[in-house]
Parts: C-alpha cells; structure tokens; sequence
C-alpha cells in the first residue's frame, strides 16, 4: 500500500521519486545504505528502551535502602513504567500511521529522555514513580513506531524479514545487558546513574531521525480510539494494582475485590465493544490468525518468566547471599552473553526457516533454565546457578526473533505499527504480570521489607517461571502447523495482503 508523505496535498499519492517536487521520501526507494542506517537508528531506540526495562531492577536493593522502599514499592518502580507503556502503545502506533512515523518517534525520543534525566533527580520513591511514568509516555512511542518504519522501509520480503532478525536479536541483546551494565554503574557511581546511559542515546537519536528518516504516514490512518484506549488502561491498571497491594490490603477487601471486578467488566467492555467499532484501537480480526495471536500470547508467557526471573534473582543475589550490585550483575553475565550469541542465530533461522525451530528451542531452554533453580538455597553453588543462567539466557535469546518477525511480517504497511504495537503491548503486559505475580507468590512468606528467608520463600515463583517456560513450548509448537499458517493466510487476504505471510512466518513443512 503507497505511503503518503505530509507534504502531499490531502487525498493524493506523489508519483513514484517524487513527494511534493522533493526527492521521493518513499522509504522503497532508498539506496540500501540509507535502509541500513535507518534500521541502526531504530535499533539505537530500542537499546534504551530495551536495556531500561532490565537496568532497574539490579538498582532495586539500592533505591529501596536510599528511598526506604517496601517490596511493593520496589515492584512499583518497575510495573508503573510498565504498565503506562503497555497502555499506550497501541494508540501510539496508530497515531504514528496518522500524524506521521518521524515526528511521532521524535517526540516519544524526546520524552524517554526527559524522563530519564528527572529519573536521576528523584528525591523520593513517589517521584521516582512518576518520572518513570513519563518515561513510558515516550517509551511508547519508540518500539512500536520504529518497527513500523522498518516495516515500510524494506519492502522485499527476503530483506525485512533479515531486518527483522535483527532487530528481534536487538530486542534480547539490549535487555540481556541491562543487568551487567546496571550493576557496574551502581556499584561505581550509584543507582541514579543508571538512567543517565539513556541521555546521550536519546540525544543522538533525535539528531541522526532528522537527518535520516524519512517521513512517512498510512494512506488511510484509523481514527483514534478513545473508548478502547480508556478500556486498555482501565484492565492494565486495575489488575497490576489488585496484584501488588492484595497482599497488603487483603484479597477479599472491599478495595481489591472491587477492582478486580472493574478489571473483568472493562475486558468485557473492550471484546463487546472493539468488534462493533469501524476502527477500533485493537482489531480483534489479528488474532484469527493463529502464528499471530499465538506470538502475542508467547510474548506474554516468555516476558513474565523474564520479568519474574529478573527481580526474583536480583533480590537472592544482592539480599539473600549479600552480594553487591556488581558482583550480582555478573553473575547474570552468561545469561546475557548467551542471549548475544542466540539472538542474532535466531533472527538468521527465522529469516531462513521460520519460527517453529527457534521457538522449540527457547522453549525447552527457558523451561530447563527455570527449573533448575525452583530448589535454590543460600548455599546453591555458584557453578548450579551460573549453569541455569546460561540455559535461560539462550532459551531467551532464541524467544524474540520469531515473536517480532510472526507479529508484523505479512500485514500490510496500513496496520504496521498497530500491529507492531500489538506485540510490544504483549511482551510489556508479560513483564507487568511477572514483577507483579511472580514477586508477590515468591515475597509472600516475607515481612514488608526485603528480608528474611528469601531463598526459600521463592520457590513457588520459580515455579510459576517454570510453568511460564513450558506455555511458550507448548504455544510454540501449536502457532507453527499447517493449520495455522492457513489462518495466517485468510487473515492476510482480509486485510489486503501486499508482502505474503506464507511459510515463512510458522516455519511448518
């Protein structure tokens, strides 16, 4: 579907090599060189974002003693930034496809790094929250925006989906490092230093997009949603704070039953309601598409075992065997250089064929890694817990490539950041149920501050990392059949298929 420059006069397409007598801004017509530095540029915003996610949570021992943060309060710092971003994440793709890719990512790049220097500012945990809350507003307009220009820069099917490997390997690569990096920052500088990284990659960014990018918008943007942006939230909110505070204000109190119930009637509003809309904010008609909605619901999956994963073994190394923060980042090292070694071999198997071997793959690692730790003690041996870093770290690795690729390869340029935004939204409402389940379920024996008998008391979160693990096999191997992949056909018929979904996106044979 041609793309409309905002230079163009309303309702006509520029001829092919020109927009409004300039030099056609049409990403398809752009040496491959300039394909190649746009694709960089993207992956510049995705390795703060990325990195941000994972960065936090090895600081989380050092906030709380600084801030005298409870353990809800630490999942706050993390789940608030997670849960405004998965809010906002589809509208701003969609208003990315309206106002214009370019300009939508800019501001999102302007706003990450705004809020990243008041994060460093923050004199109290309540305005640590609230920066990072401003920090998502522009997160959201980063992923799923520059996979939408990637999405309209390649067109040859071959290409994207290599540039898709790539950025899916960028996915894991910046999350993996968060960890490594955040802990020598700690340990060296202090935890407000670990949002200063964001500042100068932000700032270069902005630069290199208005040099670079060109503009781009849909031939026909979907109107803004507002009733089902108000519903997303609504869900979001209400079930990650019934989660966090329900151990402290009691399951069945008249608050937490309450928005709980509120939490249930806005799902039941959104799935009456979106279907009924010409346009809505999500279109329910993706997920008739099993290799999509099945890479949505293994995003959730695979995200909530790291996110889980992350904060349980942040809080046993640094508070449980008393490491520092470095000493805890490098514990994590082999996780993350499994994770660079497997990411960029997954996009490669991915772009060749498909996503069924990769997903097998991360499946059984993630699973085999999780329940490696599901007995840890204080005295576990080092060589034990190096081991299962090692074995989730390439199960992760593998996990990102073919979620990212089966989500947006094959949907038309019209619905490419709503799409792309979609499987952002899964991996953040996977991240935000994971800090929140899985650190209540493993905090639950403890006092309200960090402490105790944490080794034990974790167990049953490693559990639910485990049974996490084993849904992205069992999904893996459901979302890549024959039967699936005709589904994903019908559906690229519905929309308009102009890039071909084919075999390449399930892998089956």
């Amino acid at each position: 579907m041609p793309e409309v420059s905002p230079s163009a006069p309303a309702g006509l397409v520029p001829a092919p090599g020109t927009v409004g007598g300039a030099p056609s801004s049409d990403p398809g017509e752009l040496p491959r060189r300039r394909r190649v530095t746009i694709l960089l540029i993207c992956c510049m915003s995705l390795v703060i974002v990325g990195m941000d996610n994972t960065i936090v949570n090895v600081a989380l021992p050092s906030i709380g003693r600084d801030l005298h943060a409870t353990v809800s309060g630490l999942q706050w710092t993390v789940d608030a930034y997670v849960v405004v971003l998965a809010s906002l994440l589809m509208l701003s793709g969609s208003m990315a496809d309206r106002f214009g890719r370019r300009r939508t990512f800019q501001i999102g790049l302007t706003l990450f790094t705004l809020g990243s220097f008041l994060c460093s500012l923050a004199p109290s945990l309540t305005l640590l929250v609230v920066f990072r809350m401003v920090q998502a507003v522009g997160g959201s307009m980063l992923n799923p925006v520059a996979m939408s220009i990637i999405r309209n820069t390649f067109h040859d099917p071959k290409e994207r989906a290599q540039a898709i490997g790539i950025w899916g390997a960028v996915v894991g690569v910046s999350i993996a490092l968060g960890p490594v990096l955040g802990g020598a920052l700690v340990a060296s500088v202090g935890w407000r230093s670990i949002f200063w990284v964001n500042i100068p990659i932000g700032l270069a960014a902005i630069v290199l997009t208005a040099r670079f990018v060109p503009e781009s918008k849909a031939l026909h943007a979907r109107a803004i949603d507002a009733i089902g942006q108000v519903l997303v939230i609504v869900i979001l909110g209400s079930l990650t704070y019934s989660i966090i505070e329900g151990p402290n204000a009691g399951w069945g109190s008249t608050e937490i039953v309450s928005l709980l119930v509120l939490c249930a009637a806005a799902v039941a509003a959104l799935l009456w309601y979106e279907p009924r809309r010409r346009e809505p904010l999500l279109d329910l008609r993706f997920f008739r598409s099993r290799p999509f909605s099945g890479a949505t619901a293994i995003a959730v999956a695979a995200f909530a075992a790291f996110s889980g994963f992350l904060f349980l073994n942040t809080l046993y190394l640094q508070d449980a065997r008393g490491l520092s923060a470095l000493d805890a980042g490098l514990y994590t090292l082999p996780m993350a250089a499994m994770t660079i070694v497997a990411s960029p071999v997954s996009g490669w198997l991915v772009g060749r064929s498909g996503a069924r071997a990769s997903l097998v793959v991360a499946g059984v690692a993630l699973t085999a890694g999780s329940l490696m730790l599901t007995g840890l003690t204080v005295t576990t041996s080092v060589g034990w817990l190096l081991a299962a870093y090692l074995v989730f770290g390439l199960g992760f690795g593998f996990v990102n490539p073919p979620i990212t690729n089966t989500a947006v390869s094959g949907m038309p340029p019209s619905q490419a950041g709503v799409a792309a935004a979609v499987a952002s939204t899964s991996r953040q409402v996977g991240q935000s149920l994971g800090v929140a389940i899985i650190g209540v379920a493993a905090t639950a024996g403890l006092s309200g501050t960090i402490g105790g008998d944490l080794a034990r008391s974790s167990h049953p979160g490693w559990w639910i990392i485990t049974g996490c693990s084993f849904l992205v096999l069992v999904l893996g191997l459901l979302s890549t059949t024959r039967r699936a992949r005709r589904s994903a056909e019908a559906v690229n018929e519905l929309f308009g298929n102009d890039g071909g979904v084919a075999g390449r996106l399930s892998g089956a044979r």
